[in-house]
């Protein structure tokens, strides 16, 4: 019995191992990274009092995932602009490359589908890997093009020290004891808005009391109980329903949801958009909620 055990264990870790020479991890841009290579590309612009220009954000497939329009910018640089970052993205090369190959004679190059060999493009790296590309057009010159674009793609090579300099959060026992007493909000909003890189509250919740079913459309709830013993109510539809803040759901009750006890050391973890209810508290409630976005 052991040797079949130990035979299918073998035969598991192969298929791990192969399955691992299939696949490789891969990095990609985001919607909020590629603002960020926009935004810094503008406040290049701002600072060397370019004319105007258009900065085009992609993906690694060439795939446009944001724009932005200075004023004053010709109409045709949208569309230019987009093809020095698809061009950039796809040969993983800034486009002055290619406009140099071209400019010395091989002008067979411009015969390429999707290809747009004018300086102004630049990939945009994260950790050794090209993850996207940004093109610029409209600027004083191609120089400055090339500059602006390579402006917003060091935006993104600037993340790790960013995160790493970020200063560690203490909060000492009074503190947390105090907002246990009533409730209240360990790291909040404030914190979330200062610094981009920090998508998450922590709340010392109080509950005496039932309270009302929730729905968070963005947040992910993961609870620590501390004290205190409840019934908890989470998934099924939640009643009566009403918006009482951007992205944020109540209602009077949950119809066909499962309950559960909870007490002292259970971890719940509410994924975003699920309905959770504290439906009934019989003695004291304390927990922690880690709100992650």
């Amino acid at each position: 019995m052991w040797m079949r055990t130990i035979a299918a264990a073998l035969m598991l870790s192969a298929v791990a191992v192969t399955s691992q020479a299939q696949v490789i991890d891969k990095k990609g841009l985001t919607l909020d990274g590629a603002m960020k290579v926009i935004a810094a590309a503008v406040a290049e612009a701002k600072r060397v009092n370019a004319p105007g220009g258009v900065i085009a954000v992609v993906d690694d497939g060439g795939n446009l995932m944001a724009l932005e329009r200075l004023d004053n910018t010709f109409a045709a640089g949208a569309n230019i602009s987009i093809g020095k970052a698809r061009t950039a993205a796809i040969f993983k090369k800034p486009t002055k490359v290619f406009e140099d190959i071209v400019n010395k004679g091989r002008t067979t190059m411009v015969a390429l589908n999707d290809f747009t060999p004018l300086q102004g493009g630049v990939p945009i790296e994260f950790q050794g890997m090209v993850i996207g590309a940004v093109g610029v057009s409209g600027a004083a010159s191609a120089q400055q093009d090339e500059e602006l674009a390579i402006a917003g793609a060091n935006a993104l090579k600037a993340m790790p020290a960013m995160a790493a300099s970020m200063p560690v959060t203490y909060i000492e026992s009074k503190k947390v004891a105090e907002a246990f007493a009533k409730g209240a909000v360990l790291v909040g909003e404030d914190e979330r808005m200062m610094h981009a890189n920090r998508n998450y509250m922590v709340h010392a919740s109080h509950r005496e009391a039932a309270g009302v079913a929730e729905v968070h459309e963005l947040d992910t709830d993961i609870i620590y109980v501390l004290k205190g013993t409840a019934t908890f109510v989470t998934g099924g539809t939640a009643v009566d329903t009403k918006t009482i803040a951007p992205h944020e759901i109540r209602g009077t009750t949950i119809k066909d949801g499962e309950t559960r006890q909870i007490i002292p050391g259970d971890v719940i973890i509410v994924p975003n958009g699920v309905p959770h209810w504290f439906k009934e508290i019989p003695s004291p409630l304390d927990y922690y909620v880690v709100k992650v976005r």
